[in-house]
């Protein structure tokens, strides 16, 4: 499986969910994107972003003060 990775490290918000949404767009339908972000408004905005595009958030995990996003495209 097609799987990409986003650094948005240091990004505020809405500027991960904006960047994730880009390479979506650019993406295979069920290519996967892992994105890491120390955002703390991701933890919301990247589950709401997910649900409401009807992309799926496959896992959450964090390392340290970053999270990490697995987001398939949908489709």
């Amino acid at each position: 499986m097609e799987t990409h990775d986003l650094d948005a490290t240091g990004l505020l918000c809405p500027l991960p969910v904006l960047k994730l949404r880009k390479r979506l767009a650019a993406l295979k339908p069920g290519a996967q994107i892992t994105m890491r972000a120390d955002d703390p408004a991701a933890i919301i905005d990247v589950p709401h972003f997910c649900a409401e595009s009807g992309h799926l958030l496959v896992e959450t995990r964090e390392e340290g003060a970053v999270q990490v996003y697995l987001v398939r495209k949908a489709g």
